[in-house]
């Protein structure tokens, strides 16, 4: 295996990777959105021990999204250069993609058959 073959095999790697984080940010974005539902619904609520209990949980939250974004930031620059990489390898040896591509279409086909 020459080292375009690996850089292949590694941005095929993050980018697997990267879609778990996709869906990982995702689902946290879904419990951020209901936590915020939660405070506005709270809101006419009154009570010290309340409004210590919303002052913090905004805080968290506000702390939460703004280390999110930047969760996202990295993970689209990462995508980024994998799809570079791959681009690479594809116009040096497009003839080994397409057997590359085969092979994964074929597993896929494989795995979704069996269902």
């Amino acid at each position: 295996m020459n080292a375009i073959e690996r850089a292949a095999e590694k941005s095929m790697e993050a980018l697997a990777d990267e879609v778990s984080k996709e869906q990982l940010i995702a689902d946290f974005k879904a419990v951020v959105t209901d936590a915020e539902a939660l405070l506005k619904a709270t809101a006419s609520q009154s009570g010290e021990k309340l409004t210590e209990v919303r002052a913090k949980a905004e805080e968290s939250l506000r702390i939460a999204k703004a280390r999110m974004a930047e969760a996202q930031e990295a993970m689209l620059a990462r995508t980024k250069a994998a799809a570079k990489a791959t681009d690479v390898y594809v116009h040096e040896n497009p003839w080994k993609a397409i057997g590359i591509a085969a092979g994964v279409g074929l597993l896929v086909g494989l795995l979704i058959g069996r269902r």
